[in-house]
């Protein structure tokens, strides 16, 4: 039998590019081998995205791409899954408008995916297997992750908090959290493998263990998995503020390989507009918090993410964001703007704004959050920071490039074969986005 190649198309976050290396692993087990083009693949997985409409405006056009060589090549299967799939009736919708394609599945069963695929070969028959409730947790799946370095872990799925403007406890279902003993059990197959920095995965890492029997939190989780030999760092991502207690703070303190860095979205600085956000927790809570982290993990960074322009926002509710922004002084900042996702409460709120005040809230967020992040990267200058080298520049092939363990992308001069050490450098310039360092003489 001819050798079989399969092509692999990812949209959105960093829990669908973990989903997509489990799609790797389990295309790899079926005898197929990963291509880069989609010219040469006879299965192709397209794994979606449906947090913004853009984002699903990207993945239709990239389908409507894929009919020509379906045309030109009948025995090739298509699939499609991921949180876009996953929504009320748009499987059946999106094979009408593309009947070429052959497999329309879910984000609750993805570890279908071989039956599915001989299902299509055998029958010649496309199939649509959208899951409505969440299952167990599937354990032990195949996966294939690119590079020897850094691996995302998933430690548990779906979503409770129903923020109005997110779809994802709509696809992504409730909060289920994995076991313990099967994520130290992952992470140190990765350390035995050589990766060095694993980053735990959940929409919302502050309340796993939740729906576990017993009293085991994520603080907990965390010190399980510093105690992993062989790796040596540790990252986390998404915290959400209402469950961020001072026993997760002392835990990333205490940790010696968990890094000092809070992801801690507040998406925005007003009371009312929180309320509407349905975001649990208020700017003085929110506020608190930050301090918290401030004073029990001294040296720690916090990001943030932050939308501008939520229905109903006002001038003075944008000038709360600005006012808290200014107060916790975050290190880095993901800012967005708002846009209507349909399916979501939000989408039906009235007083949606205008896209020339939403840019323009947008311009000057980005203006104030840009002189903070280069206030703190100020900071830095002189001192010598471990850098986890990552490999070379994407700015500068005459250099190398990682990050610290508070997050900063550092470049410096050294040899490639730095690449997957941690390495002392000293910063001798700080950009807003980027430091620039020189190496210190070590013991490699």
């Amino acid at each position: 039998m001819a050798q079989q190649y399969y092509h692999t198309v990812t949209f959105g976050c960093q829990m669908n590019e973990r989903d997509t290396e489990t799609i790797a692993g389990m295309c790899e087990e079926m005898g197929y081998t990963n291509v880069d083009s989609v010219e040469d693949s006879d299965l192709i997985i397209i794994n979606t995205c449906c947090v913004r409409e853009s984002a699903e405006n990207r993945t239709l056009g990239h389908i409507g791409n894929l009919k020509r060589l379906k045309d030109k090549n009948p025995d090739l299967v298509i699939a499609v899954c991921g949180c876009m799939v996953q929504q009320e009736q748009a499987a059946e919708t999106l094979l009408k408008r593309a009947p070429h394609l052959d497999i329309l599945f879910g984000t609750h069963n993805l570890h279908q995916l071989p039956k599915l695929v001989a299902h299509v070969k055998e029958t010649g028959k496309s199939v649509i297997d959208v899951w409505q409730s969440e299952g167990e947790i599937v354990e032990h799946l195949p996966t294939r992750r690119e590079g020897k370095l850094k691996a995302f872990v998933t430690i548990m799925y779906g979503c409770n908090n129903f923020c109005t403007y997110c779809i994802v406890p709509y696809v992504r279902g409730r909060e289920r959290s994995r076991k313990t003993e099967d994520i130290v059990a992952e992470v140190t197959r990765l350390a035995e493998a050589g990766f060095l920095e694993v980053t735990l995965l959940g929409q919302n890492v502050n309340s796993y263990g939740k729906d576990l029997p017993g009293e085991v939190d994520f603080a907990d989780l965390l010190l399980a998995v510093n105690d992993v030999p062989g790796i040596e760092r540790i990252r986390f991502t998404t915290s959400h503020p209402r469950d961020l207690s001072d026993k997760m703070i002392l835990a990333v303190a205490q940790g010696s390989k968990i890094c000092e860095h809070f992801h801690l979205p507040v998406q925005a600085g007003s009371n009312r507009i929180l309320t509407k956000m349905n975001r649990g927790y208020t700017r003085e809570y929110y506020l608190e918090r930050a301090a918290k982290v401030r004073e029990l993990a001294p040296g720690a960074a916090i990001s943030t993410d932050l939308i501008v322009g939520f229905p109903g926002e006002r001038e003075e509710d944008f000038a709360d964001t600005l006012d808290l922004v200014q107060k916790v002084e975050f290190d880095a900042a993901y800012t967005f703007l708002y846009s209507p996702r349909s399916g979501t409460p939000a989408a039906e709120m009235q007083e949606q704004l205008s896209a020339e005040v939403k840019k323009d809230r947008l311009r000057r967020l980005m203006d104030l959050q840009n002189e903070i992040s280069l206030r703190s990267n100020q900071k830095l200058l002189g001192k010598v920071v471990e850098v986890l080298v990552e490999g070379e520049s994407k700015t500068d092939k005459d250099k190398l490039s990682g990050r610290t363990r508070t997050n900063e992308l550092v470049v410096f001069p050294g040899p490639k074969s730095l690449q997957g050490k941690l390495v002392p450098v000293k910063i001798v310039e700080a950009g807003t986005w980027t430091l620039v360092g020189e190496l210190v003489s070590f013991q490699a």
